[in-house]
């Protein structure tokens, strides 16, 4: 049995722990904050509970894959969610899109008219076409250049891949609606980036979305993290609270271990869960991962968040997840990665207001997450979200904004709490409070963002800011190549000299043979369906909106 240290107990560490526990090694994980789930945060007050990171789930499949892979069926339901989403635009039109995708032309051509319909399925099986492309061999394997390569290897791979075009360019190209345009380039900020900037390839997000579909797993989002974390206390993982690891400790040119509180901790294997940055800026010495460390230097971050959780009496018939979007895109993307960064002054405005009895004081009343793009928090060169009175100032201009909009909450606040990039560089260690680390900007994009196997050896890294990037399913995958890269322990005594030799362990299910290609429906009946060869997950997810 090998010993291995996961730093971070975010969804991917605590993925990565249970798949490294299950396949025999001795897992333990660090985390500085004084609970468990990173972004997957939950805030309750006054018989109200929110979710603060993601709010919509795509592939639950791959759940059911991770607890498959770790003992067997967890009690995780999900369902559907349908609309999937309802769109606000500058002129008053509303779109609704279904969870059903043969219904998805329909109500294009019902909210915006003739022909945005067959434009949807134009571009909608462009991205089919795209999505074989890089679902299994991109996104579900470590990432290499010969993998990128092959993408484009063929003339229609090269048409389809299109590392000349940008997510804006695509739109322009295929949708003549120019609010089929805002929509499509709206799937741009689910990777945190600037659609007039990121590659043509990661539309294949929208595909994911209306295919395989949109859910949600009743009581909030924040349900996946208490049922990984209690499977990874069954299979034996000890799992650390309020014990942030202040170094990973590296010899003769190998990660051996981290460095905590009380002391040091041997391993043969380190799993940095943390921010990429962080890993390389703050916990690895200065002569380890000098070349990932320059590059992360050189790269752009991606948005941040302005956040407000509105506890509010009453309740009124809605989609879900509301997206309300301003008259001038463009100037959001100026205001968030601009040379001069400033609060947007007119912002896309994001609502998700859950119909969840689990969520709600009495049925009386309702909680809203409420989310606009902003520009990380940054004093020197950017915005300084702590500059007193900006947040209540800010925030009051969001409620104005959403009443100018037709949708004026303001006489039925009982609360209104306030999250800014700030608190959620504090909350999580994200740099400046970036969701998604690193912006997904240029053609090279995908090779920017930091592999899973780390230069150093011994030391990988998994979640949002490494490959294949941010939210909920591509974090799952992360954790899934993480732990086939790291493999079964080796046979006999695994642990490295000066280490502190392994923990007993309490027995743990055996870990079950891989998953089949259509996994046994144990979530919920209403699970999404296999779309045959198992996709990985929808590129970076989003920053800006629905998030997960």
């Amino acid at each position: 049995m090998s010993r291995v240290v996961v730093v971070g107990a975010g969804l991917g560490g605590l993925a990565t722990a249970a798949r490294l526990a299950a396949a025999g090694h001795d897992v333990e994980v660090h985390e500085q904050a004084d609970t468990a789930g990173g972004k997957l945060g939950v805030v309750e007050r006054d018989g109200f509970t929110f979710d603060t990171g993601p709010s919509l789930l795509t592939l639950p499949g791959l759940l059911e894959e991770l607890f498959a892979a770790t003992g067997g069926p967890a009690d995780l339901p999900v369902e559907r969610v349908d609309p999937a989403s309802e769109y606000r635009f500058a002129d008053g039109t509303h779109l609704a899109l279904p969870h059903d995708p043969a219904r998805v032309p329909a109500a294009f051509e019902a909210a915006l008219g003739g022909g945005t319909g067959a434009a949807w399925e134009r571009l909608h099986a462009r991205s089919r076409h795209l999505w074989e492309l890089v679902g299994r061999d991109v996104l579900r394997r470590p990432l290499t250049v010969p993998a990128l390569a092959r993408m484009s290897a063929s003339p229609s791979g090269l048409r389809a891949v299109a590392p000349w075009r940008t997510v804006r360019g695509l739109g322009r190209r295929l949708l003549p609606d120019p609010r089929q345009r805002t929509w499509l380039e709206r799937y741009a900020t689910y990777s945190g980036s600037d659609p007039r900037r990121t590659p043509a390839v990661l539309s294949v997000t929208s595909f994911v979305e209306q295919e395989f579909g949109a859910w949600y797993v009743p009581g909030g989002l924040r349900r996946i993290v208490e049922v990984l974390l209690a499977r990874c206390r069954a299979l034996g993982v000890a799992v650390h609270l309020s014990s942030p690891v202040h170094e990973v400790l590296v010899a003769d040119g190998r990660a051996v271990g981290v460095r905590v509180d009380h002391g040091e901790v041997g391993a043969d294997v380190v799993v940095a869960n943390a921010d990429a940055a962080v890993l390389h800026e703050r916990l690895l010495p200065p002569t380890a991962g000098a070349r990932v460390r320059r590059r992360l230097r050189r790269t752009a971050p991606s948005s941040a968040g302005f956040v407000l959780l509105l506890g509010l009496s009453g309740r009124e018939p809605g989609a879900a997840h509301r997206v309300l979007f301003p008259a001038d895109y463009s100037a959001e993307f100026d205001a968030v990665f601009g040379p001069h960064p400033r609060p947007v002054e007119d912002p896309t405005i994001y609502v998700h207001a859950p119909d969840d009895p689990a969520l709600r004081p009495d049925d009386g009343s309702e909680g809203w997450f409420v989310l606009v793009n902003a520009p990380v928090h940054d004093p020197v060169h950017g915005v300084d979200w702590d500059e007193p009175g900006l947040r209540e100032r800010y925030a009051e201009h969001v409620l104005d904004l959403l009443a100018g909009r037709g949708v004026d909450v303001r006489d039925r606040l009982r609360f209104v709490e306030i999250r800014t990039p700030a608190d959620l560089e504090r909350s999580t260690l994200s740099p400046g409070g970036a969701i998604y680390g690193t912006a997904s900007h240029g053609p090279r994009a995908a090779l920017r963002r930091p592999a899973n196997a780390s230069p150093v050896p011994g030391l990988y890294l998994v979640g949002g800011s490494a490959h294949p990037g941010g939210g909920i399913p591509l974090v799952l995958m992360s954790a899934e190549i993480v732990a086939g890269l790291i493999g079964r322990p080796a046979p006999g005594p695994g642990t490295r000299p000066g280490s502190s030799g392994p923990r007993p362990r309490p027995a743990a299910p055996a870990p079950p043979p891989p998953a089949p290609a259509t996994p046994p429906r144990t979530s919920s009946p209403s699970s999404s369906p296999d779309p045959g060869p198992r996709p990985a997950a929808p590129p970076p997810r989003p920053s800006g909106g629905r998030r997960g």
